[in-house]
């Protein structure tokens, strides 16, 4: 990226935070409930825009940032319910076999990254890679449990991992 190209991407989020960061809040608070989290996913939405090498000329900015905000929106409360379930697995734990705070927050944005790589995949594709993967599931195990066939699954499992080297290839 140039100098000059990136000069002018920053002028044009500048503008863009000029005149619309406060309706992004508002409009972000309207999903989250909570001040703080509104201000940093507004936040995080130019700072998407400034890693990108221009901004579109936008006939309507709004709808643009709309777009940007609603997915940090998404991948917020996916981030939430991934902590959420993973906190009250944890609290299940004996206490000597808890792990660090180092390890949860590693967990934590390894969970968060998978269920990112899964993004997208049928249901049953999604339970049957996790149950395999994650749980160490025999596929007739993970048939049983979704009331399919193994040869459903043998499906759903190339399903996933031809789905998961698209996403990260």
């Amino acid at each position: 990226m140039t100098h000059s190209a990136f000069s002018e991407t920053q002028q044009q989020v500048n503008l863009l935070y000029r005149d619309h960061h406060t309706w992004l809040v508002n409009w972000i608070f309207t999903h989250v409930k909570e001040n703080s989290d509104a201000e940093d996913l507004a936040q995080n939405t130019f700072l998407r825009l400034l890693g990108k090498s221009e901004v579109p000329v936008l006939d309507t900015p709004r709808a643009y940032l709309k777009t940007v905000a609603k997915g940090l929106v998404i991948n917020f409360y996916r981030r939430r319910d991934i902590e959420q379930a993973y906190l009250e697995a944890l609290q299940n734990m004996p206490e000597p076999v808890a792990p660090s705070p180092e390890e949860i927050c590693q967990t934590m944005e390894l969970l968060v990254q998978i269920s990112c790589l899964l993004e997208g995949l049928p249901e049953k594709a999604k339970q049957a890679f996790l149950m395999a993967r994650l749980e160490g599931m025999k596929y007739q195990q993970i048939a049983d449990q979704l009331g399919v066939t193994v040869s459903s699954v043998k499906k759903y499992m190339f399903q996933a991992t031809r789905h998961c080297l698209t996403v990260v290839v």
